[in-house]
């Protein structure tokens, strides 16, 4: 090859930025061809892995969990055993004794789980009486939220989202690049049904996220008004979460006669399993079989499986459980109704939301417990700026946060 006699880096970029301006002879396009090289070798060793990532995602918020007992500990200084954990709405009494019987009974760990989480399934149609085949297992439901926009949404589509609510859903859009269309609640949190209406029928959204009872107000959503949306040409999620503290039955059987209807659920409320990461869905079959093209293979571990399909055996105790919450959950309304700077909204879940009154501020409320051991949840979004949501823990959880707010008094 041609030696390039006298040019240094910067004038081979000058003469490739500039290689309109020269004639190329034979030896010329030697010449081109050599700058190109240098130039590529240059370009690549430029790159950094950010430029691999979708551009959508590099502006992305991460989503903001609760932060578990260890790191509390930690930034406490406290044992986990000493901190009153009231930030989460998970069940303070954990799961029946046959689940921890079954973990410690496990006998293939070292097995991949079954993709079809057949015997789950198996349990939760005769839990639910819907029959099998219309149900999905997934991580969580969680999993399920981002699995159906996965398998709905193209890039630039749109969902329709009622704040506030669970912000799982937003935030699940931006990650699939789609467009949320918020349709606020009213005052008293229940659906703006005509504007959601209006919303519907002039941008076409492929989805609508519903949450009965409501996270984070736990009102519900009635079956007037949940069938003028079905109605509408969307496909609704509706999310029951929390359905067994409502006292109502679950619209899981509605998916046979709604063809626009999915309905989802999971294990970490009512079980104790939120650490184990089961939920699960019903679905039209005309939907059903696309998510699990879809799925990842082996979603559901064999713990998990294991430990849901332990907490079904002993439906007495997850019945005992709910009404010690919904019990306590109206000791701790007639409780927090007392308290001057406080105003409770009434629950059909396991939390109740409190607007922080009296000048007091609502994120300082949930530092100076914080101090003392107590945590509660507290919003920085515009809607719930000025609230506080306090999950329904034991009667001896719920002693040592009301003791804690009469020292703040």
């Amino acid at each position: 090859m041609e030696m390039i006699k006298g040019s240094s880096l910067s004038t081979i970029k000058s003469n490739c930025v500039n290689k309109t301006h020269f004639a190329i002879s034979k030896y010329q396009k030697k010449r081109f061809n050599c700058v190109a090289s240098v130039s590529s070798v240059e370009q690549q060793l430029k790159l950094t892995g950010d430029s691999f990532i979708r551009p959508h995602l590099r502006d992305l918020s991460p989503y903001q969990p609760i932060l578990p007992f260890e790191v509390l500990s930690t930034r406490l200084g406290r044992k986990p055993e000493d901190i009153v954990k009231l930030d989460a709405n998970e069940n303070p009494y954990g799961p029946p004794p046959e689940v921890f019987e079954a973990l410690g009974n496990l006998k293939f760990p070292y097995i991949y789980p079954d993709p079809e989480s057949r015997t789950l399934r198996g349990a939760l149609a005769k839990d639910s009486g819907l029959e099998s085949e219309y149900i999905l297992v997934g991580c969580g439901a969680d999993e399920l939220i981002d699995l159906i926009m996965r398998c709905v949404l193209d890039p630039g589509d749109s969902i329709v989202d009622c704040p506030p609510t669970f912000t799982m859903y937003e935030f699940d859009a931006a990650v699939n690049c789609a467009r949320v269309i918020k349709v606020p609640r009213k005052m008293d949190f229940s659906l703006d049904v005509q504007k959601i209406t209006e919303v519907i029928e002039r941008e076409k959204p492929k989805i609508i996220f519903l949450t009965s009872p409501n996270n984070p107000d736990g009102s519900v959503i009635n079956d007037d008004v949940l069938l003028k949306i079905l109605d509408l040409p969307t496909l609704v999620v509706l999310d029951e979460a929390y359905i067994e503290f409502s006292g109502l039955e679950s619209k899981m059987g509605w998916v046979k006669k709604h063809e626009n209807l999915i309905v989802l659920r999971t294990f970490s409320k009512r079980a104790g399993l939120a650490g184990l990461r089961v939920g699960y869905g019903a679905f039209p079959l005309s939907i059903i079989g696309y998510l699990w093209r879809a799925k990842q293979p082996y979603n559901v571990s064999v713990a998990a499986e294991v430990s849901a399909c332990a907490a079904l055996q002993n439906p007495g105790y997850l019945e005992k459980v709910k009404v010690a919450l919904v019990q306590e959950r109206e000791r701790l309304f007639n409780l927090l109704k007392q308290v001057p700077f406080l105003n409770p909204y009434p629950s059909y879940s396991n939390f109740i939301l409190c607007e922080v009154t009296d000048g007091k501020d609502a994120k300082k409320l949930k530092e100076d417990l914080a101090k003392m051991g107590v945590m509660i949840r507290h919003y920085s979004n515009k809607e719930l700026k000025g609230y506080v949501r306090v999950s329904v823990g034991k009667p001896e959880q719920t002693d040592a946060l009301m003791d804690c707010i009469a020292r703040l008094s």
